[in-house]
């Protein structure tokens, strides 16, 4: 992750927690300091714990259609609560709430400034898509455009 990508990033979770504590009263912080530390120390965690938990968990995530990926969200903020001094999360049902503030944060930051990692085409690579024969509509349209280093494409 470069640079102005991560401060992004660490600026979309601040403004997360920062909306989070204000619209709950389960999450405070005392100091300003508390509220930086909290932050970074949940950067962190969603850097290094996040990916772990996410790949231990993965049945239940897909069992629960995603409903797992916001558990493990409460979680973290759960821990960064007890870890910092000064930042304090109540409960699990305030932590779930803080998790859903900075997701819905995040993803309104994400469409308002246009960064989507994942790009799907529909479509084969063939002149012939393997659904039963039915010519590919992609080979009438114009060639695709170089990804970018950071895109990720699903065909389909």
């Amino acid at each position: 992750m470069k640079f102005p990508e991560l401060l992004k990033s660490w600026i979309l979770i601040a403004l997360g927690v920062l909306l989070a504590s204000n619209t709950s009263q389960g999450i405070a912080y005392d100091s300003t300091s508390a509220l930086v530390f909290a932050v970074i120390l949940l950067s962190l965690c969603n850097v290094f714990f996040k990916p772990l938990l996410m790949l231990f968990s993965l049945p239940f995530i897909i069992l629960t259609f995603g409903i797992g990926v916001w558990l493990i969200n409460a979680l973290l903020f759960m821990l960064v609560g007890g870890l910092v001094e000064g930042f304090h999360v109540a409960s699990f049902g305030s932590a779930l709430w803080g998790a859903l503030v900075v997701s819905i944060t995040g993803a309104i930051a994400n469409m308002l400034f246009g960064q989507h990692r994942v790009k799907v085409q529909v479509g084969g690579a063939g002149p012939q898509s393997q659904g039963g024969g039915i010519p590919n509509q992609r080979s009438q349209q114009s060639p695709r455009r170089p990804l970018k280093d950071d895109e990720d494409v699903i065909d389909i």
